[in-house]
């Protein structure tokens, strides 16, 4: 098959709308629903991502893509009891594979953002991940396969709709890449530049030189994403998964806030409080994470106010102060940061610093290169420069 008609573009008024390949045939296999051309550029995007996480590091891979940026990716590490719970999978009679672990890390990341998200997965899709994927809201899936019981639980999914994509794990795309933007032809060569080179953290110009072996894997994990992720973009990464992910962002002290406020309430999730929050039986999955992220937020009294906070708990939980926030966010250590482009100033260091980041990978080439370096001398953080930037539009 060269090509695949689609509903519409971008937009229900923008068509006809297509996918093509002008040599050989689509490297893909629509095995269940209608796929968009969103739908499209998430799974592409997000299996490129998945595929990289696989070749660096040598486990099995998952992310969580909307709109074109990553919502969460991960490797599969085995769940603690802890992210069992804040991850909602502890109920799951199975034994978690490794890309069960590493799909409930990418989903659970930032919950809010996934809601309807469009999932990859580097390997096979067996039956306990297709299960996970389910009971989550998702328009669609893409992998290099799945087992006949995986396929029967997703072709169940969404009244039969949803949307199964499998992708040739060897397809090599031509290096140079063509898009248009106002009828004018944009080419490059692809990005098809190594993360996993040893070479990246040759230049360390802080007074802390010490990465451990984890701290490595978690900086190329933090650039790959940020490799697929809309710019300006960095990414927080601890045990081998994404916890904050700020994308698109024009400034980049904008984007380390915005990634390091998701990082802080993933961990907040983990606070007892939080862990033991009297929900009403049969909450819908949604409606409880929507009530956890205000829960952790100024905003509180949304959800505990009289008259609303019956409608989600049995018993009013006292919300966290101020001062039990600080404190549960201080526990959080070893935390990676990456970034796809210099920091300009090390006030994106000290926000960094404020969600337990003590590593950081970054392009260095900034004027100021001098105050971001001092900045981490400061808090002890160690930082590499790779002279790499990673922008991705």
């Amino acid at each position: 098959m060269k090509e695949l008609t689609l509903k519409y573009g971008c937009n229900p008024n923008q068509k006809p709308s297509r996918i093509f390949i002008n040599e050989g045939e689509l490297p893909i296999e629509v095995l269940n629903g209608r796929p968009g051309y969103i739908n499209f550029l998430d799974a592409l995007n997000s299996w490129q991502l998945v595929k990289e996480l696989k070749a660096a590091t040598g486990m099995a891979a998952a992310a969580s893509f909307k709109h074109v940026s990553p919502a969460g990716a991960a490797i599969g590490l085995p769940l603690n009891d802890t992210l069992k719970r804040i991850y909602f999978v502890d109920d799951i009679p199975m034994k978690l594979s490794p890309l069960a672990c590493a799909y409930a890390r990418a989903r659970g990341a930032d919950r809010m953002s996934s809601y309807g998200d469009f999932v990859a997965l580097s390997d096979t899709c067996d039956a306990v991940t297709a299960t996970l994927i389910k009971r989550e809201v998702s328009d669609g899936v893409i992998a290099p396969d799945f087992t006949p019981e995986a396929l029967e639980i997703l072709q169940d999914k969404r009244k039969g709709t949803y949307n199964i994509i499998k992708i040739d794990p060897d397809y090599q795309p031509d290096p140079i890449e063509r898009k248009q933007v106002f009828g004018i032809t944009f080419e490059q060569h692809r990005n098809d530049i190594r993360l996993d080179d040893p070479a990246l953290f040759d230049n360390i110009p802080t007074r802390n030189k010490a990465f451990t072996p984890e701290a490595k894997r978690d900086l190329i994990i933090a650039l790959i994403i940020l490799k697929y992720t809309q710019s300006n973009s960095v990414c927080y990464v601890k045990d081998g998964q994404a916890i904050g992910i700020g994308a698109g962002q024009q400034s980049r002290i904008h984007c380390t806030r915005l990634a390091g406020n998701k990082a802080d309430i993933w961990w907040l999730r983990q606070h007892p409080k939080v862990m033991n929050l009297p929900f009403k039986a049969g909450i819908r999955r949604a409606d409880r994470d929507n009530s956890i992220d205000i829960f952790i937020s100024e905003d509180h009294d949304d959800v505990l106010a009289d008259g609303i906070w019956q409608q989600f708990f049995d018993t009013r939980p006292d919300p966290l102060t101020c001062e039990e926030k600080r404190d549960w966010i201080a526990l959080n250590r070893e935390v990676a940061l990456g970034s796809d482009a210099f920091f300009p100033f090390g006030d994106n260091i000290e926000r960094a610093h404020k969600s337990g980041v003590e590593y950081i990978a970054q392009a260095g080439g900034s004027v100021r290169d001098d105050h971001v370096i001092e900045t981490c001398d400061k808090y002890g953080i160690a930082m590499a420069f790779t002279g790499v930037r990673l922008f991705h539009h």
